[in-house]
C-alpha cells in the first residue's frame, strides 16, 4: 500500500513538472504582444539570456522561453522601444532589430 501510494505521487510531481514545462514553452498569446507594443516595446533579438527570450528561437525550439544559449541571435526579448541596438552584451555586442547568426 505504501508503494502504490509513494509511486502515485511521484507520478503526479511527474505529470505536474511537465505540464509546468509546456505552459512556459507556450508563444506569447496575441494580447500579450498587443500589450508590449502598446507599451511601446520592440523585439530586439540576441539579448535574451537562455530560456528566457519571449519568442522566435529558431529552428528546434517552440517559442517562449525556449532559446538554448545565452544572447543566442534568433531569439528576442521585449525591450523599451528606442533602446534595442544600444543595449551593450558581453563581449562588445549589441542587440539587433532583426535576427541575428551568432550564438545560434
Amino acid at each position: 500500500m505504501l508503494r502504490t501510494s509513494v509511486t502515485t505521487a511521484l507520478l503526479a510531481g511527474a505529470v505536474t513538472t511537465a505540464l509546468a514545462t509546456l505552459a512556459s514553452a507556450a508563444p506569447l498569446t496575441q494580447a500579450e504582444a498587443d500589450a508590449a507594443m502598446a507599451a511601446k516595446k520592440e523585439k530586439c533579438y540576441g539579448v535574451a539570456l537562455k530560456g528566457q527570450n519571449d519568442c522566435a528561437a529558431g529552428p528546434g525550439t517552440t517559442c517562449q522561453g525556449t532559446s538554448m544559449k545565452d544572447f543566442q541571435g534568433n531569439a528576442w526579448k521585449f525591450v523599451q522601444g528606442g533602446t534595442c541596438a544600444s543595449l551593450e552584451l558581453p563581449g562588445g555586442r549589441h542587440g539587433s532589430l532583426m535576427p541575428l547568426d551568432r550564438d545560434i
